[in-house]
This record gives structure tokens, C-alpha cells and sequence, in this order.
């Protein structure tokens, strides 16, 4: 009688797993700068671009032109870029966040698009002693 029991339970479990280990809710990642980290960048040839007061700093990477990355500090890193000029490349180091209105419009969408957008805290910008124009 008491190996049936167990028998009877082993197979709800068998049935009943699925359904807890197969749901289909996923966490929605955090975006912007205070949110989830996608990956982590170091000395990527980059094209950096910005404007005269440094409140706007963008570049794309040369190897993949078609994403764009967003500076979480220009303020802080624009004193670093004094020598150089928009549209240099540079090598970029910082960790990548997910852009919120990006990530809000490719939720909402089933296109996928290699135009991806991000924002990074960059922790380091120097001159590509083989890139630069």
C-alpha cells in the first residue's frame, strides 16, 4: 500500500513539473543607465562623435556599424576628449545598458532589427594610435 502511494505522487510530480519549469514569463530587463548589464566592453575601435559642450556623446563600434551607443557620463568624460575631435576613433571601454525607448519599441514589435541602441558607462576613452584620422 505504501509503494503505491509513492508511485501515485512520483507520477503527479512527472505530470505537474512542466508546468512549473516551462513557464513562459520572462523578466523584462531593466534599461538605462542604473539598469540590468548586457556585457562589458574593452578597447572597442569606436567612432566617437559629440558636440561642442560634451553634453552628447555617441559612437558606433567599427565592427559593428549599426548599433549605437549612448554615454551614461559625457560630463565626466568630455574633459578626456579635449584633444581630440568628433568623429575620431577611439578606443571605447565601459559596460552596456539597454536604451530605454529602444528596448520599449522593440518589445512592442515583432521586427527584429540589427539597429540596436544602447547606453554605456564608459570608464575609459583613449587615442587608437592606428585608427585615428
Amino acid at each position: 500500500m505504501r509503494g503505491n502511494i509513492i508511485r501515485k505522487l512520483l507520477v503527479a510530480v512527472v505530470i505537474m513539473a512542466p508546468l512549473f519549469s516551462f513557464s513562459d514569463c520572462k523578466k523584462q530587463a531593466k534599461c538605462g543607465c542604473d539598469g540590468d548589464i548586457l556585457f562589458t566592453m574593452t578597447d572597442a575601435q569606436a567612432t566617437v562623435y559629440f558636440n561642442e559642450t560634451g553634453t552628447n556623446i555617441t559612437f558606433s563600434t567599427v565592427d559593428n556599424p549599426y548599433s549605437n551607443y549612448n554615454f551614461c557620463n559625457p560630463g565626466e568624460m568630455f574633459p578626456r576628449m579635449k584633444d581630440f575631435k568628433s568623429g575620431d576613433i577611439l578606443l571605447v571601454s565601459g559596460q552596456a545598458y539597454w536604451e530605454c525607448n529602444f528596448l520599449y519599441q522593440s518589445s512592442n514589435s515583432s521586427y527584429q532589427s540589427y539597429y540596436k541602441v544602447y547606453m554605456i558607462y564608459v570608464t575609459d576613452v583613449r587615442v587608437d594610435m592606428f585608427g585615428k584620422k
